[in-house]
């Protein structure tokens, strides 16, 4: 079970910091993802991270966004700095086993999901 935290209300050019919990399973021995849906738009790839620590982002969240696990927590996080109105969105954190696959950008792909965390960017 993954539980996602941490969203909230900022102004533009804030940061927010959304966790990622996993219970149940050992998140190191998995790959994960965040993804992010506004109203009335489909879900989209934000960032990704291999259980090695590789990480990928989408282009309208590089330098902008940081992906990152700590093991000993259980935890995937996704830190967001300058964030801009355009980022509000729901953001799920997902898993795949036993790591990323070549189509990390799909949600398809994953085989867990959170429950979404609502992030809200104020102009």
């Amino acid at each position: 079970q993954l539980q996602a935290s941490g969203g909230g209300l900022v102004q533009a050019g804030g940061s927010l910091r959304v966790s990622c919990a996993a219970s149940g399973r050992t998140f190191s021995s998995y790959g994960a993802g965040w993804f992010r849906q506004a109203p009335g738009k489909e879900r989209e790839f934000v960032a990704a991270i291999t259980r090695s620590g590789s990480t990928y982002y989408a282009d309208s969240v590089k330098g902008r966004f940081t992906i990152h696990r700590d093991n000993a927590k259980n935890t995937v996080y996704l830190q967001m700095n300058s964030l801009k109105p355009e980022d509000t969105a729901v953001y799920y954190c997902a898993a795949k086993d036993p790591n990323l696959s070549s189509r990390y950008v799909s949600e398809t792909s994953y085989d867990y999901w959170g429950q979404g965390t609502q992030v809200t960017v104020s102009s």
